[in-house]
C-alpha cells in the first residue's frame, strides 16, 4: 500500500509540473507556430495549432525588411554596458559583505535586500524627471545607469554567497603570503569565484534584455530602442503589419536569451542555489 501511494503522489507531482510548465511554455509554442503561417491559415476556424507548411518566408522579411537587426545590436550594446558596469560594483561589494565586518554592515546588507524587491514600475517616473533635469533623457547611459543599479542587489546577494562558501583561511594564507586586500580578492578569490561570477553574468543578461518598462519610458528616439521596444515600434509606426511577421521578429528577438539559457543553464540553477549549503 505505502508503494502504490507513492507512485501515486509522484504521478500527481509530475502531472502537476507538466501542467506548470504547458502553462508557461504555451504562449512561446503558439507564437512559433504564428511564425511559421501564411496569412490564410491565421483566419482559420477552428485554428490549427500547427502550420500546413512550415515557411521562413515571415523570417526573411522580418530581417530584411524591418529595423530588427538594428534592434539586436541595440539591445546588445545597452546588455554589455549593463554587464562591464554591474560586474565593477558587484565583485567589491560582494566582497565587503562578505569578508569585512564594519558597523552598520548588517542595516546595509539588509538595505540592499530591500531594494531587490522594488519593481522598476515604481522608480522609472521619479527616474524619468531625474533625468530630465540632468539632461540624460533618451541616452544609452542613463538607461545602462538604471539597469546597473536593478541588477545590483541580486547580483551583490548571489555573489555574496559564493564568496561565503570560501573558507577564510584561504584570505589569510594571502595575508601572509604579503597580499593585501586587493591582491586576495584579485589573485585569489575571484578565480575561485569564476563559476558564480559567470552565474551572475548571466542573469544580468537575461534581466537586462527582458526590461521594457524602463526604456519604454526613457528612450524616444526609434534608432536607440532595444529589442523588447522596437517590437511594438513596429506594430505602432508601420501602415500595416501582419501577425505572422510580428510574431517571427518576436522569435527572433527571444532567440539570444535562449541560446544563453540552454547553454549556460547550470550556472543560472547554482546562482539561484548560493549560499545555501556550506562547507
Amino acid at each position: 500500500m505505502k508503494i502504490n501511494q507513492k507512485v501515486q503522489q509522484k504521478t500527481l507531482l509530475y502531472v502537476l509540473y507538466a501542467g506548470i510548465v504547458f502553462f508557461f511554455l504555451s504562449p512561446l509554442l503558439w507564437i512559433v507556430s504564428l511564425s511559421f503561417k501564411t496569412v490564410p491559415e491565421l483566419f482559420y476556424t477552428p485554428p490549427k495549432v500547427l502550420p500546413e507548411t512550415f515557411s521562413f518566408a515571415n523570417y526573411r522579411q522580418a530581417l530584411w525588411n524591418a529595423d530588427i537587426f538594428s534592434y539586436l545590436m541595440n539591445s546588445m550594446g545597452i546588455v554589455a554596458g549593463t554587464i562591464v558596469g554591474s560586474s565593477l560594483v558587484i565583485i567589491p561589494a560582494a566582497y565587503a559583505f562578505s569578508r569585512i565586518k564594519f558597523r552598520g554592515s548588517k542595516m546595509l546588507q539588509f538595505s540592499v535586500l530591500i531594494f531587490q524587491m522594488i519593481s522598476p514600475l515604481i522608480i522609472v517616473i521619479p527616474l524619468y524627471r531625474y533625468f530630465s533635469r540632468l539632461g540624460l533623457l533618451n541616452s544609452w547611459f542613463s538607461l545602462v545607469l538604471i539597469y546597473i543599479a536593478l541588477a545590483l542587489p541580486f547580483g551583490t546577494w548571489t555573489l555574496k554567497g559564493y564568496f561565503d562558501t570560501i573558507p577564510r583561511s584561504i584570505d589569510e594564507a594571502g595575508t601572509i603570503d604579503g597580499c593585501n586586500r586587493w591582491q586576495i580578492l584579485t589573485r585569489i578569490l575571484l578565480p575561485l569565484i569564476l563559476p558564480g561570477l559567470l552565474s551572475v553574468v548571466v542573469l544580468v543578461f537575461v534581466s537586462s534584455w527582458a526590461q521594457f518598462i524602463v526604456p519604454f519610458i526613457m528612450l524616444s528616439d526609434s534608432r536607440m530602442f532595444p529589442i523588447s521596444v522596437g517590437l511594438v515600434n513596429m506594430q505602432s509606426s508601420a501602415d500595416t503589419i501582419s501577425t505572422q511577421l510580428l510574431a517571427a521578429a518576436c522569435v527572433i528577438g527571444i532567440i539570444p536569451t535562449i541560446i544563453v539559457f540552454i547553454f549556460l543553464q547550470r550556472y543560472i540553477v547554482s546562482a539561484l542555489t548560493a549560499g545555501s549549503v556550506k562547507g
